[in-house]
């Protein structure tokens, strides 16, 4: 709200490109009852739901702020990543995921993965602060895959075993707890929480027409991505 505030009130600012997240996107209310995959694009109107994270509201609540700012008359955009895959501290956000297989661990759930390139974010940030595109928000999404896929993709670049005990609801609700318990005591950040274990259950594929259509963009595949991340974390 303050970053707004200080953007209407700045004439040299003329655009500000606002990085959400799918998240803020929200899920729909009935998705618990979902048996295929479920489609969601620019389209999707936030609705309260037990799937949706505490982290997906503060995202929703910071895009409408930045939605309040262009009512004010300031030019803006919004890019909506899914799953960010980059080099990074292994320890936070996504990054994780490459330290869950480096560790040996071979337990995978089903629903679906939402990836994209950091360097592919980066991009599209880019192109469209510096385009005359304005009002107007966008989902940046490589591709929509299972977890098994690319925990199996990231145990044979990093030439480590691949995953293989399936996590039933059951154990989800059984791990997320534990894992609350762990992150207490120790500070980090939980693998799982009760969100991400509910939701992982499910299948969600966001569409990317739209960058698509309007940039004539192009993702990175998740070979390429996943090659290049544990190329960089067995050189650190």
């Amino acid at each position: 709200a303050n970053l707004v505030n200080v953007c209407i009130n700045s004439p040299q600012v003329k655009k500000l490109c606002f990085i959400s997240s799918v998240a803020a996107l929200g899920k729909p209310s009935n998705i618990q009852k979902a048996e295929t995959q479920i489609e969601i694009n620019e389209n999707q109107k936030w609705e309260e739901s037990p799937m949706n994270s505490y982290y997906a509201k503060t995202k929703y609540l910071a895009e409408c702020e930045v939605w309040r700012g262009e009512a004010e008359g300031l030019n803006v955009v919004v890019v909506n990543p899914s799953v960010v895959l980059g080099e990074g501290d292994w320890n936070r956000s996504s990054t994780q995921l490459f330290r869950y297989i480096h560790n040996k661990n071979r337990f995978y759930t089903l629903g679906s993965l939402n990836y994209v390139d950091v360097k592919d974010v980066a991009e599209a940030v880019y192109q469209l602060t510096v385009s005359d595109i304005k009002g107007e928000r966008f989902i940046l999404n490589g591709g929509t895959t299972t977890y098994k896929e690319v925990f199996d993709k990231i145990a044979d670049a990093m030439n480590k075993p691949r995953t293989k005990y399936l996590v039933t609801p059951l154990m989800a609700e059984i791990i997320w707890r534990i894992e609350h318990i762990r992150s207490f005591f120790t500070g980090n950040a939980p693998l799982i929480t009760k969100e991400t274990a509910r939701s992982s259950r499910t299948v969600f594929a966001y569409k990317n027409d739209k960058i698509r259509k309007t940039l004539g963009f192009e993702f990175n595949s998740l070979d390429s991505t996943i090659r290049r991340v544990c190329e960089s974390i067995a050189n650190d």
